[in-house]
């Protein structure tokens, strides 16, 4: 068999462009695969880092505080960041891009990594202090109570010894008297009558003050007039006019006292009736007593 040497050449010219072509596109092809790869890791790391940038950004929204300098430090880091994001997502993603942009976000980390432990603390701390004081506010309201209530008993007890400690008196008695010559003669009879003597005893009380009394001796007549009207006194919440007054030494035992009312001539003769006698110590009542004169 004859070969042709051309036609060989030609054969062997185009069987070694068909597997150069071949190796061209499995690298063309490996290639695009390997560029596809590596930009689609570019991608997802912007995205990352948009995150993570973007959760940084929602922490200082999250940060509030009250105190002024770290307010201040927040509202930098927040706007540094801000930069940070929006300059990423206006960039074309390459490697060094990428490389540029991590190292921002680590020294913002790292910047913010302190701010923050600085404000969580600070809360943790006022949290303690809110607690503290809703402890000691509580401790103070139930103080408050219990000394409310101790002055409730204290005014109770002391109302009951001022009550107890209040001058009393019993067995009121009284006669009117015609003193002629010298002489007291009892007598029943309005006009005979120009002095009205009146007993009573002070009762024994350990609690009450003793020393001087300051006592009042009212008599009223038929017609609802003082005898024997000596002026009045003022007590502040009431007038008292009174026909005697006579101090007296009390010493907190029983202590029998006999007062005598003269009667003014305005009185004479004195009008038939029923005559009231009333004591007072000072604006208080001790009791009373009546005659009935004919």
């Amino acid at each position: 068999m004859i070969v042709n040497p051309q036609f060989f050449n030609y054969r062997l010219i185009i069987g070694s462009l068909v597997a150069t072509i071949a190796v061209l596109c499995v690298f063309s092809f490996t290639s695009y695969q390997s560029i596809r790869t590596h930009q689609q890791f570019l991608e997802q790391e912007k995205h990352l880092m948009e995150n993570e940038l973007s959760q940084m950004i929602l922490r200082y929204d999250n940060s509030l505080t009250s105190n002024n300098l770290l307010s201040s430090q927040l509202e930098d880091a927040k706007r540094e960041t801000l930069v940070a994001l929006d300059s990423l997502k206006l960039m074309q993603v390459d490697l060094s891009v990428i490389s540029k942009f991590k190292n921002q976000v680590i020294n913002l980390k790292e910047k913010n990594n302190l701010l923050f432990f600085t404000i969580d603390s600070l809360k943790a701390i006022n949290h303690n202090l809110q607690k503290e004081k809703l402890i000691a506010y509580n401790e103070l309201q139930k103080e408050r109570l219990t000394n409310k209530k101790l002055s409730e008993e204290n005014f109770i007890l002391n109302k009951k010894l001022e009550e107890g400690a209040v001058l009393t008196a019993n067995s009121f008695k009284a006669k009117a008297v015609k003193n002629f010559l010298g002489k007291a003669i009892i007598t029943r009879k309005a006009s005979s009558t120009n002095q009205i003597d009146v007993s009573f005893t002070l009762v024994e009380n350990a609690l009450a003050e003793n020393g001087d009394k300051e006592l009042y001796v009212q008599i009223v007549n038929p017609k609802n007039n003082v005898v024997a009207d000596k002026g009045s006194i003022d007590f502040g919440n009431s007038l008292l006019i009174y026909s005697l007054k006579e101090v007296v030494n009390y010493q907190n035992n029983d202590m029998d006292v006999t007062l005598s009312i003269d009667t003014d001539n305005d009185d004479q003769p004195l009008t038939k009736g029923t005559y009231h006698i009333n004591v007072f110590h000072k604006n208080h009542h001790l009791g009373s007593t009546k005659i009935e004169l004919n």
